[in-house]
């Protein structure tokens, strides 16, 4: 945003204050100033010269050779512009001249020959226009060897200041005069307003009504009768074309001006281009067309805010008004518009019909609705003054509900504890005074902040508090002598999730980073989705309820690339609903930090020593043993296998820590690939890190080996398939002697041959004792007796 520093001093006493030190104060406040342009030096060596003769370049068809008097003497000069002629005043750069628009400087030269002391300057090269069609014609009354910049009143500062989101009041002179005000705690000055009203009532001559009061709370409306539009005044034109604006005629002109004084845009009507001189805001019920004042036909989708009369719409609500109503060289009668808008809805228009204004800018940022008023009778009033125009007597105020100033209490104690200085209480009283604040109920402890509607960004004590501070100086912060750290060990919330990654990129995976938001049907299928409020789109209208979804898109997305050979990871949270009804606290949602891994394709290409050999169910196990054996969990976690499939699965392997599940995982069964267009088997297995993460590792520790031999035997049952691995095993050690020291299970193996539902499961058992050798006699009578128990207990069959 441009700002003049001369239109600033028209509300504040800037004197004894430089440029630097403005500048400086602004930024450190928060307004950053981006770039200064100082006139003064942009355009240091310029004058007025007066052409005394042109003549034809003997070696050139489109060049001319000018006489041209500098106030001091004659100078001969080769001009290339098409509307150079004897008797013009013209701005002259002389010899040594840095010119603006290409920062080059203007040396004595010979053009085709020709020699050249100096360059007559068009408007682009001044960066005052765009246009390069001929030189810059001045006034004839000026006098020759007159610097420009009093000549052209090209004597002022342009700030360029980036306006954060937050700061709407900011977007305006009299926004940056307000800091800068309470910053060097000098008075701010609002223009007065000094109607001279007719005797015709506004409210008489037109109407206003709101349909849609949530997205339009407030729409004020001034009359003026008999306007002429014509050319703006110089003293107009010259504060739009400082901050870059391109002068139109005098209506448009004041409305730009109010918008860039006081931040609040303004529309002007012709009123008798309004169909029952009326003004109806509502919003579209369906999708329609409507060309823009840009002569651009826009779709306009369903629910967009609109200002329309008795027949049609007028105007796009806060972004651009329509051709059916604009102003023009035989409008006699004007409406001003000058209305509050919801800023979400105007946001959400612009986006749409991908067009931003300056109105929208301001619109969808948050204005003033207190200011409406005030602005189009400072309109009315400028535009009646240089338009030779009658205001009509009131105005049309429509404000069904007023929009209240909050009130926060501020504790000074608050401000010395946040800060981590002491501010004195007379000090905060003069910055909150300075930026607007009304202060109520002071007392020794607090006081109560009223909360100005131009600015919507305070809502906290904390915000109140960021402001004194800002006004105040962060260069005031007193400086630390001393800063005292303990040299107690500190907790690195990181290190685990660090450690995994780089355990997982060892084992040859690569990380992939998946959106958290995913779509019902995906978030469906892997647990109780939590839906959004206001959802981007439909593909984003959940949290993820597990890292799949994300890691088989990934997975679909490279086969589309032809790379058909992953080993893919990711860490992430994911969300679940705990209850069936609606969410009331947070208490019914559950946040989870998951690890995946993903297997598909080949894990080894053929070659001349090896077979071509892809990912299975056993890749994926081994590479999750590994994993667990790098974080020393081996040992404490249990496998659990099952052959059938569930919703996810064809068959499935599970990590469990006590009889709770802390991982699952197998292949994935093909109408799932289905549904994300993957052609290829994918195995998959997910890790709930946040459960691992409370599981504390077993202290490793030396354990001398056995003195003694170990004397292993081995034996296979057939089992019922309902039974499981770990109830057998556990039975063993229950029953066995404390000559058995381990038992592990080698072989599962199913066939018809077995018998309907039926399963063979082969242990492997280890014997041996710390201070003997044991004889073979009896461990064949434990090894006896257990076969016996389990055939009797699990109705087992011994094999072999």
């Amino acid at each position: 945003m441009k700002i003049s520093l001369n239109w600033l001093k028209e509300y504040i006493d800037l004197s004894n204050l430089s440029t630097d030190e403005i500048v400086d104060k602004l930024t450190m406040s928060g307004l950053e100033v981006e770039d200064v342009v100082d006139e003064n030096q942009l355009y240091k060596n310029f004058i007025v010269a007066e052409v005394k003769s042109v003549a034809k370049h003997p070696n050139a068809d489109k060049l001319s050779v000018c006489e041209v008097f500098d106030g001091k003497e004659s100078l001969q000069v080769i001009c290339g512009a098409p509307n150079v002629a004897a008797g013009q005043k013209v701005v002259f750069a002389p010899i040594g001249t840095v010119i603006p628009n290409g920062n080059f400087q203007i040396k004595k030269a010979k053009i085709r020959g020709v020699e050249s002391n100096g360059m007559i300057c068009a408007e682009d090269e001044l960066m005052l226009s765009d246009d390069h069609s001929g030189i810059m014609v001045l006034n004839e009354n000026l006098e020759a060897g007159k610097p420009i910049t009093e000549a052209l009143n090209l004597n002022d500062v342009i700030f360029e200041i980036a306006v954060t989101p937050n700061r709407p009041d900011a977007l305006s002179h009299i926004g940056v005069a307000r800091d800068l005000s309470a910053i060097f705690n000098r008075e701010l000055r609002i223009p007065e307003i000094n109607l001279k009203e007719s005797k015709k009532i506004a409210s008489e001559i037109a109407s206003v009504e709101i349909v849609d009061t949530t997205n339009c709370p407030r729409y004020s409306a001034k009359v003026v009768l008999n306007v002429e539009v014509k050319e703006s005044p110089e003293w107009l034109k010259n504060k739009l074309t400082k901050i870059g604006l391109r002068p139109i005629n005098n209506i448009v002109d004041v409305t730009n001006f109010i918008l860039h004084e006081i931040g609040q845009p303004l529309h002007a009507f012709d009123l008798d281009l309004l169909e029952g001189k009326k003004i109806i805001v509502k919003s579209t019920t369906e999708e329609k067309e409507f060309i823009t004042l840009d002569s651009k036909v826009r779709k306009l989708p369903k629910g967009t805010l609109m200002i329309c009369d008795a027949k049609r719409e007028v105007a796009v609500a806060g972004v651009m008004g329509g051709e059916n109503s604009e102003i023009n060289s035989s409008t006699k009668n004007i409406l001003i518009e000058s209305a509050y808008f919801n800023p979400s809805s105007i946001r959400k228009t612009s986006k749409a019909l991908q067009l931003s204004t300056d109105s929208s800018y301001r619109f969808e940022r948050g204005t003033d609705p207190s200011i409406t008023k005030y602005a189009a009778e400072r309109a009315a009033q400028l535009i009646a003054e240089i338009s030779g125009g009658e205001v009509a007597e009131g105005i049309i105020d429509v404000y069904p509900k007023l929009i209240e100033r909050k009130e926060i209490t501020l504790r000074y104690q608050r401000v010395t504890k946040i800060l981590g200085y002491e501010i004195s209480k007379e000090k905060i009283h003069q910055i909150l005074h300075g930026l607007g604040i009304a202060l109520k109920d002071l007392d020794e402890n607090s006081l109560l902040a009223s909360i100005p509607t131009f600015r919507p960004d305070i809502e906290r004590e904390i915000d109140l508090i960021e402001e004194i501070a800002r006004i105040n100086g962060y260069d005031n912060i007193p400086v630390v002598s001393k800063i005292s750290i303990t040299l107690e060990q500190k907790v690195d919330q990181q290190k685990f999730e660090d450690d995994v990654r780089n355990i997982i990129s060892s084992l040859g995976f690569y990380e992939m980073i998946n959106n958290p938001l995913e779509s019902e049907l995906e978030a469906k299928l892997t647990g109780n989705q939590i839906t959004l409020a206001n959802p981007q789109s439909v593909e984003m209208s959940c949290l993820r309820t597990s890292l799949l979804a994300g890691a088989l898109n990934s997975v679909k997305r490279n086969l589309n690339f032809g790379i058909r050979d992953m080993m893919l990871f990711e860490i992430g949270n994911v969300f679940n609903k705990k209850i069936d009804s609606a969410i009331v606290s947070f208490d019914d949602i559950s946040e989870k930090q998951n690890l995946i891994l993903v297997l598909s394709g080949k894990e080894e290409e053929k070659s001349w020593n090896t077979q071509e050999k892809f990912f299975d169910f056993y890749s994926l196990k081994g590479l999750v043993n590994s994993f667990t054996r790098k974080i020393s969990l081996d040992n404490q976690l249990t496998d659990f296998y099952y052959s059938s499939e569930n919703e996810i699965y064809s068959f499935y392997q599970t990590k469990n820590f006590n009889n709770n599940v802390v991982g699952v995982g197998g292949k994935v069964k093909k109408d799932v690939l289905n549904k994300f267009d993957v052609n290829q088997d994918v195995f998959v297995f997910e890790f709930d890190l946040t459960a691992i993460k409370q599981i504390k590792p077993e202290i490793k520790k030396y354990v001398e080996p056995p003195k003694f031999p170990k004397i292993i035997r081995d034996f296979a049952f057939v089992f019922d398939k309902s039974v499981q691995y770990l109830d057998v095993k556990n039975f063993i050690l229950e029953k066995a002697s404390n000559l058995l020291k381990n038992v592990e299970l080698f072989d599962i193996f199913e066939s018809e041959s077995l018998g309907s539902n039926k399963k063979s499961m082969a242990f492997t058992l280890e014997f041996f004792d710390e201070s003997r050798t044991l004889t073979e006699d009896e461990v064949e009578k434990d090894f006896n007796y257990l076969i016996a128990e389990i055939s009797k207990k699990f109705n087992a069959k011994l094999r072999g």
